[in-house]
């Protein structure tokens, strides 16, 4: 049977089509960004002769490496803006795209352990009410209420004086998220093509024409890049730069347990964040690694301080066991706000810095790069997050909701 014909078998949810020599559109990235982009140039925009190119399996990257947290309580108005349009959308995908990909609103907490903790937490959930997000603020006991398990004593390193709570943020499973996108995708014609690496660009002046990879050179009339933690080598690649910094990001989970975790409990504080996932496992994050790299792994120390953090937060862990770790390599701006736009090549757009909150905004990254590209123009969403703020001082720092991974 040839690639060709794969989608006629059951147990395949896309074709693995060989590459053609031209598209309308190349999508560069085969992670949730680049599928969801893919699928909203398909069905708002009626562009189906596209491709994702990916240069190793479908969704491997950041998308297969993350911590699955969905939520929208930023303290900016833009921020808050396409992240509520992004939980709005997370909502109803799973009946859009015909796939039960385990959304799941179980709530999300922001612990505060100091009084500048407390009164930045306060301050974000007055600025979410009047964004329109769902928001609301806790005290201790209503802390413990909510999740039984958490340590609430006064006498630990870091004593819980409250937190942020947004009911409906919550987790999804990610392998689930990309599956169902990839399938709707191949659907709608688009052509997913795996281990096919972009080595380079060719331009005529500075307008984009085409894209080399390691399985022939493609045409194209436009190219979105998608790629996280590279997209600064790629936009090396085609001549200019981004002023992103990609640092490993780590993450670990437990052995499967019965269900005692209710929620998500997140620390910026302490640097650690907690959930358990469908199956039972306890899924555990931590802040970047501080140094720069494309190395999908990290520091031993982050996790050492990581574990004692959580421990500390639900002593019951104590006697769970490491299962895994991972890395992935997230892309930070020096405003901790993502760049969604055009590019200085005439029709290259770029999606990427997006630090931690990729897997959150996904379906609005997707949502918004894909009206950038069919009409070359940012969408109402995405236009506060041009590269041209870095030129015009427009910034938006959003280091107090998104300093740390979550």
């Amino acid at each position: 049977m040839s690639a060709d014909h794969l989608p006629e078998h059951p147990d395949f949810l896309w074709r693995n089509p060989e590459p053609k020599k031209s598209y309308d559109a190349v999508i560069v990235g085969g992670g949730g960004h680049g599928l969801a982009t893919a699928y909203f140039l398909a069905k708002n925009h009626g562009m189906t002769n596209i491709a994702i190119l990916e240069k190793g399996w479908l969704a491997g990257g950041n998308m297969a490496r993350n911590t699955t947290i969905i939520r929208s309580n930023y303290l900016w108005d833009e921020s808050a803006a396409i992240y509520e349009h992004a939980l709005k959308l997370w909502e109803i995908l799973p009946e859009e795209l015909e796939y039960d990909f385990l959304f799941s609103q179980r709530g999300v907490m922001n612990l505060a352990h100091t009084l500048g903790d407390v009164r930045e937490s306060v301050r974000r959930v007055g600025a979410n009410r009047l964004n329109g997000v769902d928001a609301e603020w806790l005290d201790p006991e209503q802390v413990k209420e909510l999740c039984p398990i958490l340590n609430i004593s006064d006498n630990i390193r870091y004593p819980v004086m409250g937190a942020t709570y947004q009911p409906r943020a919550g987790i999804a499973k990610h392998d689930h998220v990309a599956w169902a996108f990839a399938r709707k995708c191949d659907e709608l014609g688009v052509d997913i093509i795996q281990n096919c690496e972009v080595t380079g660009f060719i331009k005529d002046g500075n307008r984009v024409t085409g894209v080399k990879t390691t399985r022939g050179t493609i045409n194209t009339e436009k190219v979105g890049l998608c790629a996280a933690g590279h997209s600064s080598v790629l936009a090396e690649m085609a001549g200019f730069r981004l002023p992103i910094q990609s640092h490993p990001l780590q993450a670990l989970v437990s052995e499967l347990h019965e269900p005692v975790h209710p929620t998500v409990v997140m620390s910026n504080h302490v640097h650690v964040y907690v959930s358990q996932a469908h199956k039972g496992e306890l899924v555990m994050g931590a802040g970047v690694d501080s140094y720069n790299g494309y190395g999908q792994r990290g520091s031993f120390h982050v996790i050492e301080e990581q574990m004692a953090a959580a421990v500390e937060l639900f002593p019951i862990f104590a006697r769970a066991h490491v299962l895994r770790t991972w890395g992935g390599i997230v892309d930070t701006t020096l405003d901790a706000s993502p760049i969604v736009g055009l590019s200085p090549v005439e029709n290259m757009f770029v999606n990427c810095g997006w630090g931690t909150g990729g897997f959150k905004g996904t379906p609005a990254a997707g949502l918004t790069f894909a009206h950038t590209i069919a009409t070359g123009a940012p969408h109402t969403l995405n236009k506060p997050f041009a590269l041209e703020r870095f030129e015009t001082g427009a910034l938006i720092d959003e280091h107090g909701a998104a300093a740390v991974a979550h």
